[in-house]
């Protein structure tokens, strides 16, 4: 598979989720130890399922923090690690071009210009110039007696935010159900959106009770959030379904 093609591996879920999730809530409530109530009922999958059901319509989100998810990732640019990283309730592990030099980077072209020919060729044309100056700036940098990491941690500063990396994700449950709330909204970018919408596949095959209605913020609302201006028509606007129901 190329490395410009989005690709995700779900590497590892907590396990025995739900039954954590049931025992972190009654915790909550309840004089005995999580720990004899996780072993109670661990096995009673129809009473974990009926009382997480419970508690996620309530709004008492607070023990799906327990449970993470976490993604490996590799064919994004860093335009959207860039925009990933600002959900700050995450660990990431990102390569680096600092220490894996980029003498022959891979980058993403946006669908917009690759499906326009001169856009496409201007594109293509510009990464062959910036991997030409990179190569010439680490030459450059090596007769001065600098190399590897030395060098590439300042070539590097001419590297387009096309290029491609490789990131390792991990999200709790309810971080995630707020990034899908945001990234599978049409107005998030493109690309960042792809990449939450298979996260969201590989979370609802795994944990099809916490994440079977996750998504886009109208998902759960029933409405568009965003306004007239800005809706993809999906669902009506604030406004819109206000006056349909008499409110």
């Amino acid at each position: 598979m190329p490395k410009t093609t989005l690709n995700i591996k779900l590497l590892d879920v907590t396990e025995n989720a739900l039954a954590l999730i049931y025992s972190a809530c009654r915790q909550c409530y309840s004089e005995e130890f999580a720990g004899d109530i996780f072993e109670k009922i661990k096995l009673d999958q129809v009473k974990q399922a009926a009382f997480i059901k419970k508690i996620i319509s309530s709004g008492h989100e607070s023990p799906l923090e327990h449970v993470k998810f976490t993604f490996a990732i590799e064919g994004v640019s860093r335009a959207l690690t860039h925009q990933l990283v600002r959900h700050r309730l995450a660990s990431y592990s990102q390569q680096s071009q600092r220490y894996v030099g980029e003498n022959d980077f891979d980058y993403i072209i946006p669908p917009s210009i690759k499906n326009n020919p001169l856009a496409k060729e201007e594109f293509e044309k510009t990464m062959d110039l910036i991997q030409d100056s990179y190569t010439r700036i680490s030459g450059f940098l090596a007769q001065q007696g600098l190399s590897g990491e030395a060098a590439n941690q300042d070539a590097r500063f001419v590297l387009p935010q096309a290029a491609e990396t490789k990131i390792i994700v991990t999200m709790n449950c309810r971080e995630l159900l707020h990034f899908f709330k945001h990234r599978c909204c049409s107005r998030a970018q493109w690309e960042i959106r792809e990449l939450a919408e298979k996260m969201l596949m590989d979370c609802k095959r795994c944990l099809p009770l916490l994440f079977s209605k996750a998504g886009a913020k109208c998902s759960s609302l029933g409405f568009c959030p965003e306004g007239a201006r800005f809706s993809c028509g999906r669902f009506p606007v604030k406004e819109e379904k206000g006056t349909k129901t008499g409110k």
